[in-house]
This record gives C-alpha cells, sequence and structure tokens, in this order.
C-alpha cells in the first residue's frame, strides 16, 4: 500500500485502463467488467479490479492533471508490479479534421511542463507512447470497424491560459489537440521501463467551440472505452493475472 493506494499488490491486474475521472471508473466498472471489486477509495481515486471477457483488469482514476497521474502511474509501475497503463480521456482538439467524439490514439506527447526534468532530469519535450502496444489498438479498432486516429498531442500544465496557441501548437508543433496527463505517464513508462499509451475522445474544439456535456464525458465515450477494452485481450504482460 501507498499513501495513495489502499489496495493490496495483488488486488492490481497488470494491466490498467486510466481514466481521469473517477466516475468513469466506475462507469466502466459497472458496465463492461464482471466479478468487479473496488480495492481503492482513497482520495476518492476509485480502483476497481474485474474481468473483462476473462481477462484480468484494473480499472483506476488518475485525477486530473500531470501531478496527480504522474503520483498514480508511478505507484502502479513501481509498487504493484503493473506492465501496462492505458489512459483513456478526453482531449480538447486543435485539428480542423477533427470533431467531437472523434477518437485519438496518441503517438507522442508534447509538453513544456517541467516533469520529466523535475523527476530524473530528463529534457525531452517530447515523449513516445508504445509503439506495439499502439499497433495492437489499432489493429483491434480496425477489427472492431471503429475509427481511430494515430498522433501527436500536446500536454499542457494549465487548463485555463490566456492564449492556448491553438495554431503554434497545431500548424507548428504538430499537435492535434491537447489534454492534461499523457506526458507524465508517458515519462514515467520511460524511467520504469513500462509500457503506456492514451486513447482520447474529443469533448470540445478550441477552434469551433463545439463541447459535450459533462455528463457525456462521464458515460458517453463507448468507442474509446471499448477499444481500449477489447486490446487488453491480446496484451501479453510478463506474467498474467
Amino acid at each position: 500500500m501507498t499513501p495513495h493506494n489502499e489496495a493490496k499488490k495483488e488486488d492490481i491486474a497488470k494491466i490498467v485502463i486510466m481514466p481521469g475521472d473517477p466516475k468513469r471508473a466506475t462507469y466502466i466498472a459497472e458496465h463492461y467488467l464482471t466479478d468487479i471489486e473496488l480495492v481503492n477509495k482513497v482520495r476518492g481515486c476509485f480502483a476497481y479490479t474485474g474481468n473483462y471477457m476473462g481477462k484480468r483488469i484494473t480499472v483506476m482514476a488518475s485525477g486530473m492533471g500531470m501531478p496527480s497521474m504522474g503520483i498514480y502511474s508511478y505507484e502502479l509501475f513501481k509498487f504493484y508490479d503493473v506492465d501496462v497503463i492505458i489512459r483513456v480521456g478526453s482531449m480538447g482538439a486543435f485539428d480542423e479534421s477533427l470533431d467531437l467524439y472523434d477518437v485519438v490514439l496518441v503517438e507522442e506527447s508534447c509538453s513544456e511542463s517541467s516533469y520529466a526534468r523535475n523527476q530524473d532530469g530528463n529534457m525531452d519535450n517530447v515523449i513516445l507512447s508504445d509503439y506495439d502496444l499502439n499497433m495492437t489498438i489499432r489493429q483491434t479498432a480496425k477489427e472492431m470497424g471503429k475509427d481511430i486516429t494515430l498522433g501527436r498531442i500536446y500536454s499542457t500544465d494549465v487548463f485555463y491560459q490566456v492564449d492556448p496557441k491553438v495554431e503554434y501548437r497545431n500548424k507548428i508543433l504538430g499537435c492535434l489537440g491537447t489534454e492534461m496527463e499523457t506526458f507524465s505517464l508517458f515519462h514515467n513508462a520511460k524511467h520504469l521501463g513500462k509500457r503506456a499509451t492514451a486513447i482520447l475522445t474529443v469533448s470540445d474544439h478550441l477552434r469551433t467551440g463545439k463541447e459535450t456535456t459533462p455528463e457525456e464525458r462521464e458515460t458517453a465515450f463507448h468507442n474509446m472505452m471499448e477499444i481500449a477494452l477489447n486490446s487488453t485481450l491480446v496484451i501479453e504482460t510478463e506474467s498474467q493475472n
């Protein structure tokens, strides 16, 4: 156990699906898993372990922002021996090719955050997700007949920005949109020799002004959830539990 997670080591599966919102974690567990057990409720970051079509997985909330994701993903990798984390979250779109509810698979996370530098001196501002995980997820989405866009995302520390620099971050940095967690997740995976990626759903668009409701963000992102869950069925871990 850690100061942030009361689960016993054996309560956490080798693969973790990680939404930001605790209510989304509850929704995924209750609607898709069987034999679920609530294994953590410290600070309201609920974690559930159960079975998805016979595969044991854990669904755990990360909370909002890189510091929160940084704590929970680091502890899962380091102290609970988790092999794989797939973030499932929302994003604000920059790119004109994207619309509400489109699903994006993150290939690279670009950020000006000091997270990696403070953690271990890593000066990179672009960190890659796991290539093999992404290949598995793309193939799974194809077999399910669901569209998914692969690309770079901008990971920010600041939600309410005076100037979100949409044109610069989209056209110059090549980012499809923005969110707040992938950079610390991908860095932790790299630092600890683990595997991580992120599947995001467009919840709002910074060019068009379109946006979804809080209720829709909690429960309506089914394509993202189902692609992530089905992908776990073919992801191999060091020890299947």
